[in-house]
């Protein structure tokens, strides 16, 4: 086989059925618009409404943003894939799309963990948290994590264009991911896994440890509220934003907790739609349906008086 630095790829796709083609194509339009619409109403209501000006609703507010993006990143090359069995990306458009999914997929991470921080600064440090959780501190959260995302996205992009590929091969998934690549790289790739080991630590590890650690004092906090109804009020603030937690990292797992050199299953597939495409869509559905005033500023932005109860 021929090697090149610039080579055009085929992804392999969900399916080739043409009748299973029609039904996914449907499918994740109504996903991908469902996404789109619940995390732009749930921007919509938290700008629209003063009450939820808050260091938790900001960082929400970002989740959203980054959600609506890390749809967008794979998503629309899904669609023209079903829609039109070309499954041909250029060498530049799979980066492309590999760079900005390792910088929101990032985001969602780092911001999952600066909520953690949040909720522990209320609930452990209550008295502390306006000193806390100032808009300057919130701000430098999020602009390090943009940072952070970038800067990661960053390094891994350009250690893939040393590489040299083998020509017109068929990269095993749906979008452009980082193993799939290298396993179709004629190069060494020692160097990029290593680094891929170090930076899988630094931003995947580190984050999930201080969110456990943060919940693991939380908890130790709510089991010494002497009264059963402060533990519950305590863990209702905490529970939209563990379930979160819990989607996003089972599915992360599920997705790339394998050896590179075994093939791609479809079970880790099912877990890749969950994990860029279900999870954004379900994180504004999960604090809406449980929050009153998410809910209150909702029916103000839609006009509706009706009650959501």
């Amino acid at each position: 086989m021929n090697c090149s630095k610039n080579p055009d790829f085929i992804l392999s796709g969900l399916s080739r059925d043409p009748e299973k083609q029609q039904f996914l194509f449907g499918l994740f339009l109504a996903l991908y618009l469902l996404s789109l619409l619940g995390n732009l109403l749930f921007l919509l209501a938290i700008f629209a409404d003063i009450h939820l000006h808050t260091p938790m609703y900001f960082f929400l507010s970002q989740l959203s943003l980054v959600d609506i993006c890390l749809t967008s990143t794979t998503v629309p090359k899904i669609l023209e894939d079903l829609w039109t069995s070309n499954r041909f990306i250029s060498f530049t458009g799979c980066l492309a799309q590999l760079y900005f999914f390792v910088v929101f997929a990032n985001m969602d991470n780092l911001l999952l963990t600066a909520m953690a921080i949040d909720r522990y600064a209320a609930i452990c440090r209550p008295l502390h948290y306006p000193l806390l959780m100032t808009p300057c501190r919130c701000g430098l959260l999020v602009g390090g994590s943009w940072g952070v995302a970038y800067s990661d996205s960053l390094i891994q992009t350009l250690l893939l264009t040393r590489l040299s590929f083998y020509t017109n091969q068929e990269i095993p998934h749906f979008f452009c991911d980082f193993y799939p690549l290298l396993r179709l790289s004629c190069s060494d790739t020692h160097l990029n896994e290593d680094l891929m080991m170090v930076l899988t630590a630094l931003l995947g590890i580190s984050p999930l440890l201080c969110i456990v650690s943060s919940y693991a004092h939380i908890f130790h906090a709510v089991a010494r509220v002497p009264s059963t109804q402060g533990k519950k009020k305590a863990l209702a603030t905490c529970s939209s934003h563990l379930s979160m937690v819990i989607l996003f990292y089972s599915t992360v797992f599920a997705t790339y907790l394998k050896p590179t050199s075994t093939s791609r299953s479809s079970g880790e597939l099912v877990s890749a739609v969950m994990y860029t495409l279900v999870t954004p869509t379900l994180n504004p559905f999960i604090y809406s349906l449980r929050n009153k005033d998410v809910k209150s500023s909702l029916k103000r932005v839609l006009g509706m008086e009706s009650s959501w109860d």
